[in-house]
């Protein structure tokens, strides 16, 4: 078969794999550590202790035996991916949102009336975008990985699709006679990975308000 077809076609599936399983747990994670950040008190403790007794289980494992009970397929790899990795996402978001509560604009919105759903959507987020963008886009390699992962473990795609983790778990019974079956997937990732860094740090600068002041 065309193995540029299939590093193009698995290409797709990885991208896709990376941008949805982000975006899940990226909204998960900026949805607890907002309300864990701005609300305090009770609710911070418990999300925070939910956050850290998830932070000493084995995170692959738990993917592992997900994709063990639930079945080997694409749907199900975005949700046992999304459901255990918005944990770090909730601890920046978290301490972003402490840093902005008790500011200047943050009182005068409280002041006016805002409620708290507009404060944390209008005022507070906003202001932690440049940083939420930034760790989403190294979110989305690392997702690549770990489907990877599980692709050379049986547990991710599956025949007839096709990923670049797919690609290398066929590729490695082949490596001493067909390097290249190897090489040029691995190589496709890679370029995806230096991609996803230079475009992480382009939208952090145009996100991030300070830096538009720099001569």
């Amino acid at each position: 078969r065309d193995m540029l077809a299939r590093i193009i076609y698995g290409g797709q599936v990885s991208i896709a794999i990376g941008l949805v399983g982000t975006l899940v747990s990226v909204l998960i994670g900026i949805l607890f550590g907002s309300l864990a950040g701005y609300i305090g008190g009770k609710t911070d403790y418990m999300i925070m202790r939910v956050v850290d007794v998830m932070y000493g289980l084995p995170y692959m494992l738990i993917v592992i035996i997900l994709m063990a009970i639930f079945g080997a397929n694409i749907f199900n790899l975005f949700v046992a991916l999304a459901l255990v990795s918005w944990l770090t996402v909730a601890r920046v978001v978290r301490g972003q949102i402490i840093s902005l509560k008790n500011s200047e604009f943050v009182e005068a919105a409280r002041s006016m009336g805002a409620s708290t759903g507009r404060i944390i959507v209008r005022h507070l987020l906003p202001n932690t975008l440049g940083v939420i963008i930034v760790f989403s886009t190294l979110r989305v390699p690392q997702f690549i990985m770990q489907e990877a992962f599980l692709s050379f473990l049986g547990l991710g795609i599956s025949a007839p699709y096709a990923s670049w983790g797919s690609l290398l778990g066929d590729a490695v019974d082949a490596m001493s006679a067909s390097p290249w079956r190897l090489f040029f997937p691995a190589l496709a990732m890679t370029i995806f990975l230096f991609a996803m860094n230079f475009l992480g740090d382009g939208l952090r600068d145009a996100f991030d308000p300070h830096s538009k002041n720099r001569q």
